[in-house]
C-alpha cells in the first residue's frame, strides 16, 4: 500500500512515507496536493514548494527514489539516479535535503527527457 501518488510527466508512480523527518513530512501532508514544473539536474527533478521546516535529519547523499525536501532553497526534489554532485553514482543532492518519502520504483523515470510537471497527492 503506498501513501503518496506521484505523477512525473504522465508516469505514475507510488511512494511511501519515511519515518526519518516528522516535522517535515506533516508539513508537506498539510500541503498536498503539491505540484510544480520541475527542472532536472542530472537524475534529479526539483520544483518551488514552500514549507516553513528546518532542515530534519538533512544529507546530501540519498536513497534512490527519495523525495526529498530542501529547506535553503524552498525546493521539492525526486532523486532516481546520479546527478552531477553524485560519488559512485548515488543520488546526491547540491545541499543537505530532508529525505520524506521513497518512490518505490524509478524504472518509469529512466527514460524521462529534460523538465518535467511533478504532481503529489495522498494515494486513493
Amino acid at each position: 500500500m503506498s501513501d503518496l501518488q506521484v505523477t512525473v510527466a504522465d508516469r505514475d508512480l507510488a511512494a511511501t512515507w519515511t519515518d526519518d523527518a516528522p516535522k517535515t513530512r506533516a508539513a508537506l501532508e498539510a500541503a498536498l496536493p503539491a505540484a510544480g514544473d520541475a527542472i532536472r539536474w542530472g537524475d534529479e527533478l526539483y520544483f518551488d514548494l514552500a514549507l516553513d521546516v528546518p532542515p530534519e535529519n538533512a544529507r546530501e547523499a540519498v536513497p534512490k527514489g527519495s523525495i526529498a525536501y530542501w529547506p535553503a532553497g524552498g525546493k521539492l526534489c525526486l532523486f532516481w539516479g546520479p546527478t552531477p554532485a553524485s560519488d559512485d553514482g548515488e543520488p546526491r543532492a547540491a545541499a543537505p535535503v530532508t529525505v520524506v518519502a521513497r518512490v518505490t520504483d524509478t524504472e518509469p523515470l529512466a527514460d524521462l527527457e529534460g523538465g518535467a510537471r511533478v504532481r503529489l497527492e495522498r494515494a486513493e
